[in-house]
């Protein structure tokens, strides 16, 4: 069976080829990130029109790479929610248009449970029921995957997203957008141990997180030493940063693991490309005896792969949806 399916969610326009859930025959992917950079993040009106001007060339290009017609596809996949309502409409409407004109069945898509249907691309031998921890620029969530398409969300953040504190650190280091990448690579500089910052904990739930907390603790170090003149030491508080996110997420994915008796954790979302983290996620599955499915790098990332991946599992659970579908910016992902 392939899929052609769409991610349009924030500010990469990708479009894909997927056969049976499992082969990626094409994945084409429009970056607006040097445009973004210039405000320093996304400007979501910026990313809706240029979502507009990629989309079309860009499923042509996916088909031609896969060697596919549009008479080759059996179905159309889409991210329907969450993301940035005016970005995630214009890939939801033109996957409908498609759909439509094609006659196959249109499969919605939540962005998470694509994130974490990455490992299928990258690990054939990956089957639920595991624990999942997505954490992305929007979202950061300890889930439980009981199957392809059952899933209960054990633990989340209260307030900002991993991601998003990863892009406010690096932007108030002087880095460029999007953050995550060039923080990783200051942190390598330095072995850390400078800078004390805050590790919260909500009380009656021990496995969700807040970061608001630790974003605005790094702001307001790197304000203040600029305000009176003082060194900053950039890449130790980057290293500080990025442990104390880390001491944040791994812990609890270890206690999720503990609590349902689960041995395999897959990572996923952008956040699960950052250096530090992996490593403190191996070491500590390694000690625990739980299996760790690391995505590579190139799909931890928004890819329209990840979305014909559990595109494909949705389609097999009778998941599809009519010309009414509509978009969404917050979607539960057990929904």
């Amino acid at each position: 069976m392939k899929i052609l399916a769409f991610e349009s969610s924030c500010d990469e326009t990708a479009v894909a080829v997927v056969e049976d859930g499992r082969t990626v025959l094409s994945d084409a992917i429009a970056s607006q990130a040097d445009l973004h950079a210039l405000y320093g993040g996304v400007v979501p009106e910026i990313a809706s029109r240029k979502h507009v001007e990629a989309i079309a060339a860009l499923t042509e290009q996916a088909l031609r790479e896969a060697g596919c017609t549009k008479q080759d596809i059996d179905a159309v996949a889409v991210t329907y929610a969450p993301g940035l309502i005016g970005a995630v409409l214009v890939g939801l409407s033109f996957a409908k248009s498609v759909a439509f004109a094609l006659g196959v069945p249109l499969i919605p898509v939540h962005h998470i449970r694509g994130h974490i249907a990455a490992n299928y691309l990258a690990f054939p031998d990956l089957e639920p029921p595991f624990l999942a921890l997505a954490i992305s620029g929007g979202n950061t969530l300890i889930v439980d995957v009981r199957d392809y398409t059952d899933m209960v969300i054990l633990g989340a953040t209260r307030d900002d997203a991993a991601g998003e504190c990863f892009d406010k650190a690096a932007r108030v280091l002087g880095l460029p957008y999007p953050g995550g990448a060039p923080l990783d690579a200051l942190a390598q500089q330095s072995p850390g141990g400078v800078y004390t910052l805050p590790h919260a904990h909500v009380d009656g739930a021990e496995l969700d997180m807040s970061f608001s907390g630790l974003k605005t603790a790094v702001v307001n170090l790197a304000h203040h030493a600029q305000q009176v003149g003082e060194p900053l030491d950039r890449a130790a508080l980057a290293r500080d940063f990025a442990q104390a996110v880390s001491d944040t997420l791994v812990p609890r994915a270890m206690e999720a693991a503990r609590q349902t008796g689960r041995k395999i954790l897959c990572a996923a979302g952008g956040v699960a490309a950052n250096s530090i983290i992996r490593g403190d996620l191996q070491r500590a599955c390694d000690q625990a005896g739980v299996r760790l499915y690391l995505p590579p790098l190139k799909l931890c990332g928004d890819n329209g792969a990840m979305i014909g991946a559990q595109g494909y599992y949705e389609y097999l659970a009778g998941h599809t949806a009519g010309m009414d579908l509509n978009a969404y910016a917050t979607r539960d992902i057990a929904d």
